[in-house]
């Protein structure tokens, strides 16, 4: 058998990865009832014309991208809102062809907007939050794998679970934004970075691959929020530092090709337009401060309960424990400090959402050590009522269920 087969049959999809699947199979349902429960806002509207535009017809405008204007919040949430729209759109261009004239959707010539289809297009609400609905599974899954990876199977359910149903990811999941996408980014470059700096101990053929998806990574983040870019850039690089003994001198090489990749995808995200590309760093998109203000509103949430009580039995625990005091919880920790304590002044983006992930992460790792502890079937327990808890106030929150 060649290299590259046994690598696909290393895949094995048994109990732990059926319950992961199960658990994110619950987090898209819950997804799909709040949709279910919406309306289409204007917000909608704009993500819905502004992102079809990038894809039909952009530089509509002379010296402008699109008719909304050259975009800096976030290009991949319009181009991703607006995908779903096109495709279907022209899959019905196709199937008029066989429709009776009276029964056809496009019934005039030119460009229709999403507005005059609102009525024909009965989904045109779903298919706007269908790609951020499975960026969140994609997060979801990414958060089960390195915290499966790196605790045990306990510890990734833990994590994983208080993802699943938490309301802040659910309401960032069924609305078009770039919160989740830039999470994503965000999470997958810094433990891609730490991918990479353990596969500088082996071989150079094994970090082609590891920074073709760090650059990905590092592309999702800058597209989403261009802020995004240096904070995930400088937090990966600080981990790659600490990971990559005897090979530090390599570390920023390896993150300023990532960022260069980077940036050369979001240039193409802009259809390789220079106008639009540089108005993203004329329009103060950048701009950062620092604010506990978000952290404080998020662990004040009666939603957020369950979250807000694993979080501080978690640092409880890791003060405490002198066993849970390693890389693995500590550097998680300190991002998600780090982006709790981040706002955006240039445009609206919540950082403290990109922080959640990594204080799942902590929280996972080090509820891991504490049921491996003497006491684990009461560390289990006090577990499980943390993330039932969790469970019942995102259920409770959830539209038409009671």
């Amino acid at each position: 058998m060649t290299p590259r087969f046994a690598r696909i049959r290393r895949f094995q999809f048994n109990l732990p990865q059926r319950i992961a699947a199960g658990m994110l199979l619950l987090f898209l349902v819950q997804g799909l009832w709040l949709t279910e429960h919406q309306t289409l806002t204007d917000r909608d509207y704009q993500y819905a014309r502004c992102g079809r535009e990038t894809w039909e017809r952009p530089s509509a405008l002379a010296g402008y991208y699109t008719t909304c204007g050259n975009i800096h919040d976030g290009i991949l949430g319009y181009r991703l809102a607006g995908l779903p729209l096109t495709l279907n759109l022209l899959a019905e261009r196709g199937l008029d062809a066989f429709r009776k004239p009276e029964d056809r959707v496009f019934q005039a010539n030119g460009e229709t907007s999403t507005w005059e289809l609102r009525h024909q297009l009965t989904h045109v609400l779903l298919l706007l939050r269908l790609p951020f609905l499975l960026a969140g599974c994609m997060l979801g899954a990414g958060l089960w794998w390195v915290t499966r990876r790196l605790y045990g199977n306990l510890g990734g359910y833990t994590a994983l679970a208080l993802y699943c149903f938490s309301p802040a990811v659910l309401r960032a999941c069924v609305a078009p934004n770039a919160e989740v996408l830039a999470a994503l980014g965000v999470y997958g470059g810094v433990y891609t970075c730490i991918g990479v700096a353990h596969a500088m101990q082996g071989p150079r053929r094994k970090w082609r691959p590891r920074i073709v998806l760090l650059t990905a990574a590092f592309a999702a983040a800058a597209a989403s929020h261009i802020a995004a870019l240096p904070v995930v850039a400088l937090l990966g690089l600080v981990a790659m530092l600490w990971v990559a003994e005897g090979r530090r001198s390599q570390a920023l090489p390896v993150v300023l090709i990532g960022v260069t990749g980077a940036l050369l995808l979001v240039f193409a995200c802009y259809g390789f337009s220079p106008d639009a590309f540089s108005y993203v760093f004329r329009s103060g998109a950048g701009f950062l401060s620092v604010s506990i203000g978000p952290a404080r509103r998020f662990f004040s949430t009666l939603g957020n309960a369950g979250v807000t009580l694993a979080a501080a039995a978690a640092l409880v625990l890791y003060l405490g424990l002198k066993r849970a005091r390693y890389f693995g919880n500590t550097a998680p920790l300190l991002c998600a400090l780090v982006l709790f304590s981040l706002i955006l002044t240039g445009v609206p983006g919540s950082p403290w959402l990109w922080a959640l992930p990594f204080l799942l992460t902590f929280v996972g790792g080090v509820f891991a050590d504490a049921y491996e502890s003497p006491r684990h079937r009461m560390a289990l327990a006090a577990g499980g009522a943390i993330v039932a808890l969790q469970a019942v106030f995102c259920l409770l929150s959830l539209p038409g269920l009671l």
